[in-house]
C-alpha cells in the first residue's frame, strides 16, 4: 500500500466497524425451559440476556428487558406459568402478540 492509500483503508475499516451491527443487538432470544429453574433464576435470566423466550409447555413468552424493548405488534403483559418446583411464576416483561395493533390489521 502506497501513501495515499492508508487513509482511504482506515477510513474503510472506520465505517465497517460503525455501520456493522454490535451483537447486543442482532443477537437472537435465548431459548429456556421454565421447567428447568425456579422462577427467580427464570427472572435473573431475562435481566442478564436482555431477549429470552420461555418455554412452557406447548407454546412460551417472549421476554425483553427493560420492558420498554417490545418489538411493533407486540403489547407488554405479564406471563404466568409453572416454575421446575411446581410454583406459579408471575413475571413482568412479557412481549405478547397484539391483535389490536395497528401493525397487526391488513
Amino acid at each position: 500500500m502506497g501513501p495515499a492509500s492508508k487513509p482511504a483503508f482506515s477510513m474503510l475499516i472506520s465505517a465497517a466497524a460503525l455501520l456493522s451491527p454490535s451483537v447486543a443487538f442482532s443477537a437472537a432470544a435465548l431459548n429456556v425451559d421454565a421447567r428447568s429453574y425456579t422462577c427467580s433464576q427464570i427472572s435473573q435470566i431475562i435481566r442478564q440476556n436482555k431477549k429470552v423466550f420461555v418455554r412452557s409447555g406447548f407454546g412460551g413468552s417472549s421476554f425483553r428487558y427493560p420492558p420498554a424493548k417490545c418489538g411493533l405488534g407486540y403489547a407488554r403483559t405479564t406471563a404466568n406459568f409453572r416454575d421446575a418446583t411446581g410454583r406459579q411464576c408471575v413475571l413482568d416483561y412479557a412481549c405478547t402478540y397484539d391483535s389490536g395493533s395497528f401493525y397487526n390489521n391488513p
